[in-house]
């Protein structure tokens, strides 16, 4: 049954998307901070942001398929308090293994919580259009964070960035208490309603879903694998500070573009045409990124590279969420970007020691090849595409 939230029910959800995909926005500037103030090497960086993915990866696995029996507002309350205590304490130390804990700790608890946000808003009248402003906010707060966060930690030092994380997470928790939505109307459907209901959220998941949540994993990993390494990458290259901070910001800015585009045209572009182009297009920037010595090519891909991931995520949830009407598949969208961002920075990071920069384009290469035909797959089914025609009527 699809349900309406409200204001500030939306909002919330809204708020608990910006907190558990903070790695989303803050990635590159995690591993340059582990890097340059806590002096790791790019694989034990990439190492620690993996131990947060991998937690996220492991609690969204656990809560998707429980997603129907759990308390949802205590889950997402308690979760993201949870995760801005972890982010509290990483401030406060620099010993490796610590970090480790608080990071896996972290990535459970902001998971568990982003895991019930995304499979209540699959359960939404239209999960695109909520899923699209979510993405909006995602680059909202993107461009604030970037705007402040590298001078906050220049002029206050590493650890400021968890501080800023643990904040994040604080006033996730506060939106839960206060706003987290109810799905409690089939308290009044009919015995029939009830039980086409009950069906819905017990039905299998389609195989054509599966398909897709791998496709759209691998794009995760050249996602992760590419971004992780944008600041340093361009640290490599010579370019100043200040203007990678000013790519940074140009990318948020055009990430609340893409989000709102995303929105936009739902009706007006077939789900198969985006899920088929972002994947090369991501091929192609990520090249260019990890091979440019010239500042205007670098700056150029890096700063459209993360609207990809923006932009086709709302036609890839809507999609699914029309054909998984449980909720379920979607209650594991943090597994299935996670899975393959808890593989991106290690991965990066071990790439980037034994071949260099450039080797992170072909493996993104590789990556983006496997993902056209895991999407080819899904759109297979005969299902997928009587939903696509009615997407773009």
């Amino acid at each position: 049954m699809s349900h309406r939230f409200g204001v500030k029910g939306n909002i919330a959800l809204m708020v608990s998307h910006c907190a558990g995909m903070i790695d989303l926005v803050a990635m590159p500037l995690w591993i340059g901070v582990l890097v340059a103030s806590y002096q790791f090497d790019s694989q034990e960086a990439g190492g620690l942001v993996t131990f947060f993915l991998a937690g996220a990866v492991v609690a969204s696995m656990f809560v998707a398929p429980r997603f129907k029996n759990l308390n949802r507002r205590m889950i997402a309350t308690v979760g993201f308090f949870i995760s801005g205590l972890c982010f509290f304490a990483a401030a406060q130390t620099n010993d490796y293994a610590l970090l480790a804990l608080l990071h896996v700790i972290a990535g459970l608890s902001a998971s568990s919580a982003l895991s019930v946000a995304h499979g209540t808003i699959a359960r939404n009248i239209n999960p695109h259009r909520l899923f699209a402003l979510a993405g909006f906010a995602l680059g909202i707060m993107g461009f604030v964070f970037m705007g402040a966060a590298p001078n906050i930690i220049k002029a206050v030092g590493g650890h400021s960035l968890f501080l800023i994380f643990a904040g994040i997470m604080a006033v996730g928790a506060f939106a839960c208490a206060l706003a987290f939505p109810r799905m409690d109307s089939a308290s009044v459907l009919s015995v029939e309603e009830e039980s086409k209901e009950a069906a819905r959220v017990t039905a299998k998941i389609p195989t054509s879903v599966w398909y897709g949540i791998v496709g759209f994993s691998l794009m995760s990993v050249t996602q992760v694998m590419t971004f992780a390494f944008m600041e340093r990458v361009g640290n490599e290259r010579g370019f100043s500070t200040e203007s990678i901070t000013m790519v940074l910001v140009a990318l948020a800015l055009i990430n609340i573009v893409a989000a709102a585009s995303a929105g936009i045209f739902q009706k007006r572009i077939s789900p198969r045409i985006v899920l088929f182009v972002c994947p090369v297009l991501q091929v192609i920037l990520s090249n260019i990124m990890m091979n440019a010595t010239g500042f205007p090519l670098y700056a150029a891909s890096a700063a459209f590279f993360v609207s990809l991931v923006i932009f086709i995520h709302p036609f890839f949830f809507g999609l699914v969420a029309q054909l998984d009407t449980s909720g379920r598949a979607l209650a594991a969208t943090p597994a299935m970007i996670m899975s393959g961002a808890a593989i991106g920075p290690i991965l990066g990071g071990t790439i980037v020691k034994l071949v260099g920069y450039h080797g992170i384009g072909i493996a993104a290469l590789v990556l983006g090849s496997i993902s056209l035909v895991c999407f080819a797959r899904l759109f297979h089914q005969s299902s997928v595409t009587d939903i696509e025609s009615e997407s773009v009527a």
